[in-house]
């Protein structure tokens, strides 16, 4: 087991397939102005497996495949079936935003894909369209139901709450998870990136969340599944549904973090907020062995001390506040969920 400065071993890892995207949502997508990795630069389906691997023999448990969104990648089934295939590996999840999910859904669970998140926002059509840029809306809820009819477990909703924007939505969508029997969590809008134009007039904070959720549920604290979730859960007394909060900016959980993220380009990144990545690459294509690459995953990860959300929470208590756009972070399109 490989610890950092912090005593926090590298359980999971984040594969971020392409930095393409089909929606345009504003706290995820930059403007104009991002340049897209070019395709020569993307990691291929054997390197992404040969590094997994390592990481497997690292320690590393569960992998998750995110983007941009991963199911804009060319046969992306068969990069599952490789992953599924490493002895070691106990959990591989998908992160979607769920407009193709409908049609890869049946490869996907073949394959051997575990479970699914899907990136949902709001229920209402013209909202969803004005968040992703795309009419998009019965796509994704088909895809729901499609993961669900073949075999994915748990499906999952994430939605990220934002004032004055969709927390209007949180009982709407709670029942929705109700009906249709999915899990769902609720997001603190985070300062991930640059260009999402972050305020904190903008989150509705966790107790605030909870405090609505009163009216709709009688919920019980569960915890953190594992003790590193990012999500806190709760069941429903009545047995309703099934919800976790992710309180990043006002429950900081970084002392529980064990991600470490791999871009699509080949950066070993630390933290969802870094400034930078480590490039693993350009080491693969020198001719590198697996030696020399577990070595560089194990310094990257010793020498780890990402504490950021701490930080921004001592900050936001401080007499000086926070100032987001000092940090120049990595975009999320770039980075994966």
């Amino acid at each position: 087991m490989i610890l950092d400065r912090l005593k926090r071993p590298m359980a999971d890892l984040r594969i971020s397939v392409t930095d393409r995207c089909n929606y345009r949502c504003s706290y995820c997508m930059p403007s104009a102005r991002y340049e897209w990795i070019d395709r020569s630069e993307i990691l291929t389906y054997e390197e992404i497996v040969r590094l997994a691997a390592i990481f497997a023999d690292l320690g590393v448990q569960k992998i998750r495949i995110t983007g941009g969104e991963p199911l804009l990648r060319r046969d992306l089934p068969v990069l599952v079936a490789r992953l599924a295939g490493l002895e070691k590996i106990a959990g591989l999840s998908l992160t979607t935003n769920g407009s193709l999910l409908g049609e890869s859904a049946p490869a996907l669970a073949e394959a051997g894909l575990d479970r699914v998140n899907v990136s949902l926002d709001t229920l209402n059509a013209e909202k969803f369209k004005r968040i992703t840029r795309r009419d998009d809306l019965n796509k994704v809820l088909e895809g729901l139901s499609r993961a669900r009819e073949h075999g994915l477990r748990p499906v999952k909703i994430n939605t990220v709450v934002e004032r004055g924007l969709n927390d209007d939505e949180i009982i709407p969508m709670v029942e929705f998870a109700r009906r249709n029997g999915f899990p769902i969590r609720f997001i603190e809008y985070m300062d991930v990136g640059n260009a999402n134009d972050w305020r904190m007039e903008k989150i509705v904070p966790k107790q605030e969340i909870l405090e609505r959720l009163g009216a709709a549920c009688r919920l019980e604290e569960i915890g953190r599944n594992d003790g590193s979730a990012p999500s806190v859960e709760y069941k429903d007394a009545d047995g309703g549904v099934e919800l976790g909060i992710i309180a990043s900016i006002t429950e900081p959980f970084c002392r529980g973090c064990t991600r470490m993220r791999l871009t699509a380009d080949g950066k070993l990144v630390t933290c969802l907020f870094s400034e930078r990545g480590y490039d693993i690459k350009g080491l693969l294509r020198s001719g590198a062995n697996d030696g020399d690459l577990r070595s560089l995953i194990t310094e990257t990860w010793s020498r780890r001390k990402d504490r950021y959300s701490e930080e921004r929470f001592e900050a936001l208590r401080s007499t000086s506040g926070y100032q987001t756009q000092v940090r120049r972070k990595i975009e999320m399109i770039r980075l994966g969920g």
